[in-house]
């Protein structure tokens, strides 16, 4: 079952449809699961908390990675626009 909390607005890129909000790190991270009742089995809730931290850490390097990447685009956008602006100025005359 999915983690019913409620999400930030503009909760990330959406790539599934409309109605699908990517997960973000701390959703993962504060993500807690109900004890199994007794006399199942169930998982070592320990061993589920640090794997899902390990995930968290591993979505925060990507996130981080992704921003760095757009703000690099950006930047070359910018310088490209600037130089397409110079080259167009300099045919004028």
């Amino acid at each position: 079952m999915r983690n019913q909390g409620s999400l930030p607005a503009g909760g990330g890129a959406t790539y599934r449809s409309n109605t699908y909000t990517s997960l973000l790190p701390w959703q993962v991270r504060e993500r807690r699961f109900q004890p199994s009742r007794l006399g199942r089995r169930g998982l070592d809730p320990d061993e589920v908390y640090a794997f899902l931290d390990r995930v968290a850490a591993d979505m925060m390097a990507l996130h981080a990675e992704i921003t760095k990447q757009r703000q690099e685009n950006l930047r070359i956008k910018v310088a490209l626009r600037r130089w397409q602006s110079e080259q167009a100025e300099g045919g004028r005359r």
